[in-house]
């Protein structure tokens, strides 16, 4: 992370910045990052998805290859009808799916799952929305400190307890559905026993009663956090998704002029030529599913991120998607409608004052509504052809708004 904002602010070469990417990884086939893939390995084991215990064990670990083992010596009994198979479909359910919401606020993942787990949970015939996201995470303690949240990585939280802590805590404080069906059978029970080896056998044991690092992992008596962090941002801008644990408190609220690009790389040349040397919100347009297909935005973390270490108040706005890189720069992410939708967005200008106030959930731009309403919105998406990006234009004119999954799959929706 420091190597990122050194190397946005022309002080670290791009080898410097290989370097640290490179070292960030410790071994082929990982990610030590707690973003959108290693929330998804959190996700499957809570909703009994996955091998009990195999969500985060590296690829090379001999403890991985006995797991895969076990697992294709049932698959191959499964197919000669020498055990019972569990399709899916007696998986994934509602309650199914809330024990998948409840474990990625506990743990502080990534908020592309906002999206993703809306179309999960549609595809399995349950309608979710942002609304059940910020009510669930309003009960939901935050048990986990994992980058970007904290300093630690996922073979941290993994020494300290990992996955098979969290169910347990979950369970046990009644945060998550005990009566499910899983591929081992019915209960999270299985999921709550860690495996390890002993010599070429493999064992099964529960979690620890108390975490082996309560900077990484804590139990629900005593959470980092008493919420998950997410929450629902609404207003006269629509309505949109924040994630604040790793937010401080006092930068939770920001007034300030609007600064209005059209894309991240827009904003990363205002911040080369030292044009954003003051207090703004920066108001990314033409990021939604309907424009662009929402590319990752990260790139805009560690230049924000600089502008707060010179005591510059700044916040993000945009239709797009940041995933786990939203750090602690206050960032409303997915906001629908979006601006090739003709959203509110769509009417903002430079200088207009934007109000995002996490704490109260509020979203709002101050303009007189008389105004507002003579304003033209800007729905053109910026160029992009010659990139394939024209291959999927019938996806971008049927794809769904973010909050119904950015999906073509439109079940539920009116």
């Amino acid at each position: 992370s420091r190597v990122r904002q050194l190397y946005a602010q022309g002080k670290a070469t791009r080898e410097d910045l290989m370097d640290a990417e490179a070292g960030a990884y410790h071994r082929e086939g990982t990610c030590t990052f707690y973003g959108t893939a290693n929330s998804n390995q959190m996700l499957m084991e809570a909703m009994g998805l996955h091998v009990p215990g195999s969500a985060l064990v590296n690829p090379d670990d001999p403890l991985r290859r006995k797991l895969l083992e076990e697992a294709s010596t049932r698959a191959i009994r499964i197919a000669l009808g020498e055990s019972e198979c569990t399709p899916i479909s007696r998986v994934v359910d509602e309650k199914c799916i809330v024990n998948a919401l409840v474990a990625l606020l506990a743990t502080g993942g990534s908020t592309n799952h906002t999206i993703h787990w809306i179309t999960v949970a549609k595809a399995a015939g349950v309608l979710v929305d942002w609304t059940d996201f910020e009510e669930l995470s309003a009960v939901t303690p935050l048990l986990a400190r994992l980058y970007p949240n904290g300093q630690a990585d996922v073979n941290d939280f993994q020494h300290a307890g990992g996955t098979e802590f969290i169910i347990r805590e979950l369970l046990d404080a009644g945060l998550l559905h005990p009566d499910v069906t899983t591929i081992q059978g019915p209960g999270l029970e299985a999921y709550t026993r860690r495996p390890r080896l002993e010599g070429q056998a493999l064992v099964r044991e529960p979690p620890a009663c108390a975490s082996g690092d309560d900077g990484v992992l804590r139990p629900v008596s005593a959470p980092f956090a008493p919420d998950g962090g997410i929450r629902l941002l609404e207003g006269n801008l629509g309505r949109a998704i924040i994630k604040v644990s790793a937010v401080p408190a006092g930068q939770r609220r920001i007034e300030a002029p609007a600064m209005v690009f059209d894309s991240q790389e827009q904003l990363l040349e205002a911040f080369q030529r030292d044009e954003l040397e003051r207090d703004f919100v920066a108001v990314i347009r033409h990021q939604g599913p309907a424009s662009n297909g929402m590319p990752e935005l990260h790139k805009l973390t560690p230049c924000l991120g600089v502008l707060q270490d010179r005591g510059y108040q700044v916040a993000l706005v945009t239709d797009g998607r940041m995933s786990g890189a939203s750090g602690r720069v206050p960032a409303a992410l997915h906001l629908s409608p979006e601006t090739a939708r003709g959203g509110p967005i769509s009417r903002v200008r430079d200088g207009d004052p934007i109000r995002l106030d996490a704490d109260a959930r509020e979203l709002m731009v101050r303009v007189e509504q008389k105004e507002w309403e003579e304003r033209d919105p800007v729905t053109a998406t910026p160029g992009g052809e010659g990139l394939g990006r024209e291959l999927f234009a019938v996806m971008r004119e049927t794809v769904s708004a973010a909050e119904a999954g950015a999906t073509i799959f439109r079940f539920g929706e009116h």
